[in-house]
């Protein structure tokens, strides 16, 4: 690993945390892709370079942090208020952040080849938890690039629909992040 033994934070300060999604539906021309960011999370990641697969990763992101960055595509550009709107129809009818304040991620397995990491582990997300594989890439800089697609159903989230379902969001949801991991 390009990063020396001992343990590794990041967090909104220096790193992005993205959520991604499309839209799907007949009307799909009127709404927007999304680009939501989490404003509140923490990662910590403890390397063991001498054996990779004793290195662990873990991120507990703020549920009700989650902030809409920008919209592309859709009828008209999207608005202050929408993006007011959609956060609200995340924190209260999507995600439930009145009930669970906190989305997870804890490391089972880290495999490293090269530049390149296999991270394993398990998602939670309204108190349900589901395994997922990340994907990253590590560059000398202590940066880790990288992201996974995970199903919303399987996590029980029912994808935001409008206009009687003729405006939804696809059910695949594009996680990604670019980190610059510090000592703590």
């Amino acid at each position: 690993m390009l990063f020396r033994d001992g343990q590794y934070r990041s967090g909104p300060q220096s790193a992005e945390l993205l959520v991604k999604t499309r839209r799907t539906g007949l009307g799909s021309r009127v709404g927007h892709d999304l680009t939501i960011e989490a404003s509140e999370w923490v990662a910590a990641v403890s390397v063991n370079t001498a054996d990779p697969a004793l290195s662990s990763v873990s991120v507990d992101v703020v549920a009700g942090s989650l902030r809409v960055r920008s919209g592309s595509g859709g009828i008209k550009p999207l608005t202050d208020s929408d993006r007011a709107e959609i956060e609200k129809n995340i924190q209260t009818k999507i995600l439930h952040t009145d009930r669970y304040h906190a989305i997870t991620f804890h490391s089972t397995r880290v495999i490293q080849d090269g530049e390149s990491l296999t991270v394993d582990g398990n998602l939670t997300i309204m108190d349900q938890s589901h395994p997922i594989t990340v994907l990253a890439t590590v560059s000398d800089d202590r940066r880790i690039r990288g992201g996974a697609t995970i199903v919303q159903t399987q996590w029980g989230i029912k994808p935001y629909s409008a206009f009687f379902g003729a405006l939804k969001l696809a059910n695949e949801v594009a996680i990604e992040f670019d980190a610059k991991l510090t000592p703590p």
